[in-house]
């Protein structure tokens, strides 16, 4: 399985997940709720890259970006969601994208300001706003941790400007060194987005900049192969000169050697982070909790004592600002059934390397683990996944070969 970029995981992950009556009997029961995240997905960008299969959409020459209606959206989508999450504490908020720094500090301190009036945060909740090295600039870094943004996670993809200008990206080499440089000097938690097996990389290439990245100390990388998804540019045309599969191969494994021997954590699939400092949001979800997703496009996972439900809001940014507006319908109500749960679950968990306690499964899911005795046993003798008394990871052949591992535990 090739790492990808990971701020929000899409809204339903097997073919078998459908929707339900809400009525129908489960035999799901959750002992307790899992913790509460927020993503709040803001789609505008200036150029959409042609790798990217995100929900973006282009701010058009013609065209003003619609950030006050798109702000009272937002709000009044929380507002119609409030009685599913009443009562529960959010954790992590994540701005994501499209290119959320397009938006001005004053709409993200309004934003949270209601959302703080409407819903419990924690007092030491991680706030994260993603953001693009060409749509920054010093005093606009410093309004947004004044803003409350406590988090950025800045994508800056390559050091290469030929690289560079192959992905569409709108910024230079330069001009990214000098956004890493601003930006640590204004948040003490940041993440570097870094792209590998990149058009025309080979593994000598790829230490060269990630030695670069690595000097700047910045505590959190997210390291991820560039793939050619479905719907995008680089689908129908893919850009010369990409590398074959055995050199992406040991670019990934060069690159985590590197990574590893410089003193970061490789804790999550794509994630490398220093001690202490890996991105809370993004272990919620790997860890099956609960988020919320505002925003065209957005998806989310909500717990309930009887069930999982999955909701995913309408992905046109001019449909969803009326609709929400008015309290229209704007998302799709989907009940995870319980024979998929097992994949659902360890489609997230695995990203893990370091897995995950064994009674998570039961606290997450609500089903007892003897309901997959016999997929653990399989993942166990095809070496793609170890276990103890206590905790379940998978292997360094089960990482490799990831998705031979979670099929074991489709229904």
């Amino acid at each position: 399985m090739s790492a990808s970029k990971s701020t929000e995981p899409h809204a339903t992950t097997s073919a078998n997940i459908q929707t339900v009556s809400l009525s129908r009997p489960s035999d799901v029961l959750l002992a307790q709720l899992p913790p509460l995240a927020l993503y709040v997905h803001l789609p505008w960008c200036v150029r959409k890259c042609p790798y990217c299969d995100f929900n973006s959409h282009e701010v058009g020459h013609d065209a003003a970006l619609p950030e006050e209606a798109y702000v009272d959206a937002l709000i009044a989508d929380l507002e119609h969601a409030l009685p599913w999450i009443w009562g529960r504490r959010v954790s992590s908020i994540f701005f994501g994208g499209g290119t959320p720094s397009l938006f001005s500090a004053r709409s993200l301190d309004r934003l949270l300001a209601a959302f703080r009036a409407r819903i419990a945060i924690a007092p030491d909740a991680e706030i994260t706003l993603e953001a693009n090295p060409g749509s920054v600039e010093a005093q606009k870094f410093r309004d947004y941790r004044q803003a409350g943004v406590n988090r950025l996670s800045l994508g800056i993809q390559s050091l290469d400007d030929a690289q560079l200008r192959v992905l569409g990206r709108i910024h230079s080499a330069d001009e990214a060194r000098r956004a890493i440089a601003t930006a640590q000097r204004i948040f003490d938690q940041m993440n570097l987005d870094v792209m590998l097996a990149l058009p025309g990389q080979d593994v000598e290439g790829m230490q060269r900049m990630l030695r670069e990245v690595i000097g700047f100390g910045t505590p959190h990388l997210s390291a991820y192969q560039l793939t050619l998804e479905p719907n995008t540019v680089f689908h129908r045309y893919p850009p010369a000169d990409l590398p074959s599969h055995d050199v992406a191969a040991a670019v990934q494994e060069c690159a985590q050697a590197t990574l590893i021997a410089a003193g970061y954590v490789h804790y999550e699939t794509s994630a490398f982070a220093q001690p202490n400092m890996r991105c809370r949001h993004n272990l919620n979800y790997w860890q099956f909790g609960d988020y919320l997703g505002l925003g065209a496009g957005a998806h989310g996972k909500l717990s309930f004592p009887d069930r999982i439900e999955r909701h995913a809001r309408i992905a046109q940014p001019r449909e969803y600002m009326p609709r929400a507006l008015q309290h229209d319908s704007i998302l799709t109500h989907t009940r995870v059934r319980s024979e998929d749960l097992p994949f659902e679950f360890m489609l997230n968990a695995l990203r893990l390397c370091e897995g995950v306690p064994l009674t998570l499964f039961r606290e997450r899911t609500g089903l007892e683990l003897t309901r997959i005795a016999q997929p653990l046993a399989q993942a166990e003798a095809q070496g793609l996944l170890e276990r103890d008394h206590t905790h379940l990871r998978p292997t360094a052949h089960g990482q490799r070969f990831l998705n031979d591992l979670l099929t074991l535990f489709l229904p």
